[in-house]
């Protein structure tokens, strides 16, 4: 049970913590909470969650309890991934009527992997203000664990598809690409996807958190190709919501038609899973490359292919 004495002394820290800033009415608040450490809810946040009027949420009953961790008690509302256009137009609704509404979704930051978009879009439109209340966000904090991995920069994308065509041409991709990825991944795929980076990019120097801020937090960093045996050796280690850090590629010289090597080799891959011109796309997005001469290089590279399967005939 929640001591009333702490609780009473935390709304009066993150009271003075607010240093009288001013929390609008008819706004919504979206709110970050922690990512499996109680501990990491700020004071703006609690302060937040004890001022608004009603407290939107991905989940009621986890919601339910970090308020009552934290000695609040505020009407609740279900807004979730399946709900999220209908119950939105609710809380433009209050909003309207000059109600101040926090969003929270289980753990982490909304919107980012996580209901909410829906929702900020929503009030926007409506004419409201959208106000976020920064915190723990597992991306972040994976990153900050890795080092150098994200000196120039990063892509963040989220959870991989759950299976088939999509999902291997998305983990070729992530894989080929240059630049510094972050990536989701669930306890039941995640020796799948060990498995299919080791294949594609053995040499890759990848971060890999599992259970961040929790007991049983781990953190190990090595090349893609020793990560399937690392995970292996211990049971436990397959356990737990998962963010992977794929370390920027260090960067060569360009190759003699302009295109940097990286480029050459996140194209070869996508040509095999995509269409020309979608393969030719992805590439100059995730490359920077030219899309002229990966276009040229796409048709080389067809043509080769073409040429090698005239030869297997004969």
């Amino acid at each position: 049970m929640t001591n009333p004495i702490s609780t009473s002394l935390l709304h009066q820290a993150a009271a003075a913590a607010t240093g009288g800033q001013h929390h609008p009415a008819g706004a919504l608040y979206v709110v970050a909470t922690p990512i499996g450490n109680l501990a990491d809810i700020t004071l703006r946040a609690v302060h937040v969650l004890g001022l608004v009027d009603a407290v939107a949420c991905e989940d009621t009953r986890v919601t339910g309890q970090l308020l009552r961790h934290l000695g609040l008690d505020k009407p609740l509302i279900a807004l979730h991934q399946h709900n999220e256009a209908g119950a939105a137009r609710g809380v433009v609704d209050r909003l309207a009527q000059g109600q101040r509404i926090a969003y929270a979704s289980d753990a982490g930051t909304p919107a980012v992997s996580d209901p909410g978009a829906v929702l900020v879009a929503a009030v926007a439109a409506a004419g409201h203000r959208v106000l976020p209340i920064p915190g723990a966000s597992s991306a972040v904090a994976a990153l900050s664990a890795a080092g150098d991995a994200a000196a120039q920069g990063f892509a963040f994308l989220g959870f991989a598809p759950a299976k088939g065509a999509d999902r291997r041409a998305w983990l070729q991709a992530a894989s080929a690409a240059p630049g510094c990825q972050v990536l989701f991944e669930a306890p039941h795929r995640i020796a799948a996807l060990l498995d299919s980076l080791a294949e594609a990019a053995p040499q890759r120097r990848i971060t890999l958190c599992r259970e961040l801020t929790k007991q049983f937090e781990t953190i190990a960093t090595a090349p893609a190709a020793d990560l399937p045996a690392w995970l292996a050796a211990d049971a436990n280690r397959g356990r737990g919501e998962f963010v992977l850090v794929l370390h920027a590629v260090p960067v060569v010289a360009a190759a003699d038609d302009g295109l940097p090597p990286e480029a050459e080799r996140l194209l070869g891959p996508l040509l095999r899973e995509l269409p020309l011109k979608q393969a030719v796309a992805l590439a100059a997005e995730l490359s920077g490359a030219p899309r002229n001469a990966l276009y040229q290089r796409a048709l080389a590279l067809r043509a080769a292919d073409g040429e090698a399967a005239d030869d297997a005939a004969e």
